[in-house]
């Protein structure tokens, strides 16, 4: 027989736990599936309208998933939330933070959605995303801006800044993220989460999607703990039992055990590289991000690895040209997409101005401009793979700069003006290598200078919570660093996680607003 159980968890409990132990209280009979998603959508109810986490509530599907769960899976009755990106479970809107999808339901469930429903995870929402997940701060037309939890003028980061949000806040344990040029690192950065993004092939993003961004595009979770983080990866990867889902274009050998297991393993005497060097001529970096940076040295030191300070192994055009034409080709082939949906031509106002913008500057590139620029990718790749031969990870800034405030990277008025007079003239396609397009580049990556890297290689990666700042306007924020580690060794990255966890609890560092 199971203990007696009380008929609500409350709210001070329910976030002291992560979603390995709520999974637990409820195999032990003492609370059920539908009492915990009632206290998640309490917490919803009370602080959703002021962070604007959740864009699409789904409480009574939910309900009717709390009901109907399977009768085992290591996440069973634990309250989760979707991105509404990239992602579909069925019968549910899925609008991508766009306005020309906000009718648009999905009418069957991604393979990543079957398999976190297998586990037994419960549903409730869909958070809130900058269109299509260009941007690396979520605020778009659409849905309006996420705010962090930690001071609500700045910004979550993104694209999956409404997860960051509403784990950070305690709406739930763990949501789904998803990460192109840093979406997962960036807010678990800014929002004080353990991000990690795993290597390319061991999510699949199938059925609908093969790859997303010529390969950078990745999926996984915002958590609190490094070990939620280790079990989800094992229930969307399928840990050592791993097999590619028919037509994914990448493999990947599977791990040597289940992730969860890592958590706790000694990660032994690590050989690591660090760097706070600024990418972009015209970028500095904070004084705060390095300083967090040189701190996770020397408690890294402490902990018995050997540290080397390196300049970083590539260079800014690897970014600003390479990188920067796959997005502006992708964003064309994304509004081609939304145009098969709408049955017509995109016009200017089914998406935002800047989105419509990337996809015009595209048309001024030809085929050979794009394929030129993916085999850059390469020099990358070997660089990268040239330090890896020394060194077992590489830890630098997640971003170089604290959270921004909200509205820090909208354009003006004036370059809004700008924008329309060239576009109604039909020039933005003609803008190609001008100073005005490459100072965008700049802009508009610079900010993800450190975290874009790993997506072109396809590499594991983590942004980790180690310091929080107390100085000038980022007081009270968050600020996290981040490693990187050799194709297909999350194992590593997961070993050390738990090391500095351990070592530097960060858990009960909650935004309770």
């Amino acid at each position: 027989m199971h203990p007696a159980r009380s008929q609500t968890l409350p709210f001070k409990e329910y976030v002291k736990h992560d979603a390995t132990a709520l999974a637990e209280l409820v195999r032990a009979g003492e609370v059920s599936p539908g009492e915990l998603l009632e206290t998640a959508i309490a917490r919803a109810e009370a602080v959703n309208p002021q962070l604007n986490a959740i864009v699409t509530p789904l409480y009574d599907k939910g309900r009717a998933m709390a009901n109907q769960l399977p009768e085992t899976g290591p996440f069973r009755g634990v309250p989760f939330l979707l991105k509404d990106l990239e992602f579909e479970w069925a019968g549910t809107p899925m609008k991508s933070g766009c306005e020309g999808y906000k009718n648009y339901i999905s009418t069957t469930d991604s393979e990543l959605i079957k398999r976190l429903k297998a586990a037994g995870l419960v549903f409730f929402g869909k958070t809130n995303t900058p269109e299509f997940g260009l941007t690396p701060y979520t605020e778009s037309k659409l849905y309006g801006p996420a705010r962090n939890p930690w001071k609500t003028t700045h910004s979550p980061g993104g694209s999956s800044g409404g997860s960051a949000v509403a784990v950070a806040s305690g709406i739930v344990p763990a949501a789904t993220a998803s990460d192109g040029g840093g979406s997962i690192r960036i807010p678990a950065s800014c929002c004080g989460l353990f991000g990690l993004k795993p290597s390319r092939g061991r999510i699949t993003l199938g059925p609908r999607y093969g790859e997303l961004w010529n390969g950078a595009v990745t999926a996984h979770a915002l958590t609190r703990s490094v070990r939620d983080s280790a079990r989800l990866l094992d229930v969307v990867a399928g840990g050592p039992t791993y097999r590619p889902l028919a037509g994914d274009p990448y493999g990947i050998a599977p791990p040597v055990r289940p992730f969860a297991d890592e958590v706790d393993r000694e990660p032994g005497t690590l050989r690591i590289a660090f760097s706070t060097q600024a990418l972009m001529p015209s970028q500095t970096i904070d004084p705060v991000c390095i300083k967090a940076v040189q701190e996770a040295a020397r408690l890294l030191e402490s902990l018995g690895h050997t540290l080397d300070e390196v300049p970083l192994p590539y260079e800014k055009t690897l970014v600003t040209e390479a990188f920067f034409l796959n997005v502006l080709s992708e964003t064309a082939a994304t509004l081609r997409e939304l145009g098969n949906y709408l049955g017509r031509p995109v016009r200017r106002d089914d998406v935002e101005l800047n989105t419509w913008a990337q996809a015009r500057l595209a048309e001024g590139f030809s085929a050979a401009d794009a394929a030129y620029q993916k085999r850059r990718w390469n020099t990358l790749n070997r660089s990268m793979g040239q330090l890896h031969e020394t060194y077992d990870l590489f830890l630098t800034p997640t971003l170089p700069r604290p959270p921004i405030a909200i509205g820090t990277f909208q354009n003006t008025e004036s370059e809004k003006r700008l924008l329309k007079l060239v576009d109604s003239l039909g020039g933005l396609k003609y803008m190609k290598g001008s100073k005005t397009v490459n100072d965008l580049a700049e802009r508009s990556l610079g900010y993800i200078s450190f975290a874009v890297i790993t997506n072109m290689t396809g590499q594991p990666s983590m942004s980790v919570p180690l310091y929080w700042s107390n100085e000038g306007d980022s007081a009270g924020l968050p600020i996290g660093v981040m490693f990187a580690a050799r194709p297909g060794d999350e194992a590593t990255l997961l070993r050390l996680a738990g090391q500095l966890e351990q070592e530097r609890p960060w858990f009960n560092k909650t935004a309770v607003l």
